[in-house]
Order: C-alpha cells, then sequence, then structure tokens
C-alpha cells in the first residue's frame, strides 16, 4: 500500500513539475524518486539546475545524459552504485553534487566535462586511487581542487583506456592479418590442389586418349590384313589354284627334289669313301708304309671284307636288285608328278 501511495505521489509531482520550478532550478529534492522524469525534464530547458537530492535513486538512464542544458546537479544523498557512461555529454555541467552514494568509480568519459569547476565525492565508497584524488572537500577551495584533480585523473584513466583500446584494435588487426594470411594460404592450396588435380584428370585423358588411338591403330591394322588376306583368297579363287598348290608348284619349280639330292649326296660319299679306302690300300701295300700297324690293320680289315663279300654275294645282287628297283620307281614318279 506504501509504494502504491509513493507512486501515485511521485506521479502527481512529474505531473506538476512547474510547480517545482523556482527562476532556473527545478527542485526535485524529498520527493522519494526511484526513477528520473527524464522526458518531463527535457521539456524544461530554461530549467539549468536540477537538484534531486535525498531522494532513492539508485541509478540514472542513459537518456538523462540528453539534458545538455543542466550546468548544476545535485544528486547527494541517494542509492547511485554508478553513473551512466555518456555523462561526457553534459559538458555544460559546472557544478556536481555526489555527496552520501554508493559510487565506487565515474565513468570515462567524465573526463569530458571541461567546464566542472566544483564536485563533492564525500562519503562514497571510491576506489582506493579515486578516493586519494578526490580528497575530503570539506569546504568550497577542497571542493573545486576536487573537481580540477579528478578531471585530471580522469583524463589520464581516459588516455588509459585509449591506449589501451588501440592497443587492443592493434591486435585485433594483427590476428585478422594472420587470418587473412592463413586464408590466403589456405586459398593458395586449394588452388594448387585443384591445380594439381586438373593436370592429373587431364593427364589421364591423354593416356586414355593415346591407349583409344592405339586401339584403333591395331583395329585398323587388323582389319585391313584382313581385307587383304580376303582379296588374296578371292584372286586364288579366280586364278584356280590355292595358295598350298602354288606354293608347292614354285618350289617344285625352283628347287630339285628333296629325295633326289639326298640319293646323289649319299652315293657321293659312298663313291668318296671307296675311292679313300682305294687310295689307302694302294699306298699301303705299294709304299713301305705296309709294315705300318696302320697298314697292317688295313690289310686285315680289306682281307676280312673281301672274305665276307664273297661270302655274301648272292644277298648283296638281290639287295643292289632291289635298290635299283627303288631308285627307278621314286624316278618315275618324280617324272610323273613334274608333268
Amino acid at each position: 500500500m506504501k509504494q502504491q501511495v509513493d507512486k501515485m505521489s511521485k506521479n502527481n509531482k512529474v505531473l506538476n513539475l512547474k510547480d517545482k520550478i523556482s527562476d532556473k532550478e527545478m527542485d526535485l529534492s524529498l520527493c522519494n524518486l526511484t526513477e528520473v522524469p527524464v522526458k518531463e525534464l527535457a521539456l524544461f530547458t530554461k530549467a539549468t539546475t536540477l537538484d534531486l537530492s535525498c531522494n532513492n535513486l539508485t541509478s540514472l538512464p542513459p537518456e538523462f545524459c540528453n539534458l545538455t542544458h543542466l550546468v548544476r546537479l545535485d544528486l547527494s544523498k541517494n542509492q547511485l552504485t554508478c553513473l551512466p557512461e555518456g555523462l561526457g555529454n553534459l559538458t555544460s555541467l559546472q557544478h556536481l553534487d555526489l555527496f552520501n552514494n554508493k559510487l565506487k568509480i565515474l565513468p570515462v568519459s567524465f573526463s569530458h566535462l571541461q567546464s566542472l569547476k566544483w564536485l563533492d565525492l564525500k562519503d562514497n565508497p571510491l576506489e582506493v586511487n579515486l578516493a586519494k584524488v578526490a580528497g575530503d572537500c570539506l569546504d568550497e577551495k577542497q571542493c573545486k581542487l576536487c573537481a580540477k584533480k579528478v578531471l585530471k585523473h580522469m583524463q589520464g584513466l581516459k588516455e588509459e583506456a585509449d591506449k589501451a583500446r588501440e592497443k587492443r584494435l592493434l591486435k585485433e588487426k594483427e590476428l585478422e592479418k594472420k587470418r587473412e594470411a592463413k586464408k590466403r594460404e589456405r586459398e593458395a592450396r586449394e588452388k594448387e590442389t585443384r591445380k594439381k588435380e586438373k593436370a592429373e584428370e587431364k593427364e589421364k585423358r591423354r593416356k586414355e586418349y593415346n591407349a583409344q588411338v592405339a586401339a584403333a591403330t591395331v583395329t585398323a591394322a587388323a582389319q585391313d590384313e584382313q581385307k587383304k588376306k580376303k582379296e588374296a583368297k578371292k584372286n586364288n579363287k579366280k586364278n584356280g589354284q590355292t595358295p598350298a598348290v602354288k606354293k608347292t608348284t614354285k618350289a617344285a619349280g625352283g628347287k630339285a627334289k628333296p629325295g633326289r639330292s639326298l640319293l646323289g649326296l649319299l652315293f657321293k660319299i659312298f663313291l668318296l669313301l671307296l675311292i679313300g679306302v682305294a687310295a689307302s690300300v694302294a699306298v699301303c701295300r705299294l709304299t713301305e708304309l705296309r709294315r705300318q700297324n696302320v697298314c697292317v690293320a688295313l690289310d686285315g680289315v680289306l682281307d676280312r671284307g673281301l672274305d665276307w663279300a664273297g661270302q655274301q654275294e648272292g644277298s648283296i645282287r638281290r639287295l643292289m636288285g632291289d635298290v635299283s628297283a627303288a631308285v627307278k620307281d621314286f624316278l618315275e614318279s618324280a617324272q610323273t608328278s613334274k608333268s
């Protein structure tokens, strides 16, 4: 019930902001406000002094930083734990009271408040370095010195933040360059791989083409050979004789018969053998060599051969007759074949 009453009270006060204006000051202190009526305050641009002290504010909305017409701002005795990042947009601000809040740090943009001449940060759980810079602010002189020192301190923090940001951006750029380099390297590898695959595919197609050409050549050669054989066979049929007969005829016309040649050769060998034996016998018997072992053995062999021939005279005559008849029949057969 109390919250509802407080809310109604707050709404009534917001709706009656005109009653809170005195000269150039808008006094909203002791109104139990938990939120700042920024939209309504933006309509009163002539109110350059805003008093929001002694309320229950825990934070300021980002839109509060659009109230650039403010010159004096009192936020003392609230529950503020932080200030908006855009607070530096209040470039006209000269007097800022933050006494008795729960602030630990200030936004980096605080360094943009170059018009700030007075600042009170007492009774806040400030960070050690900031508390040391802010000092006690027990009188007008100390509060002015506080504004000066805090601005300088925040400018240093801003410079460090800017350097850190630049370093971070530089690192990000380096990482981006590395990523781009890796990307280009990967693309180059992929391109090289595609090029290699394309070359291998081309070589494969070339080999296949050469194989097809070779196969076509062999096939064409086989077809030509087969065609030639067919033409030769056709010509042989037209001439009335087969190739085998023609070959046999050519062989018969160009050379003597093998049987006749072999018989003549055997006869010549036999005749030479007889002449040799006769010559050896004559030498052995007509010269002084007849006492030699060779001649004695040869005379023995000759004598035994003559004795054997005498005994086999009938058989030899019959054999010679049979041989003569066979030779005669062979010659007649050859003559007939030739005719």
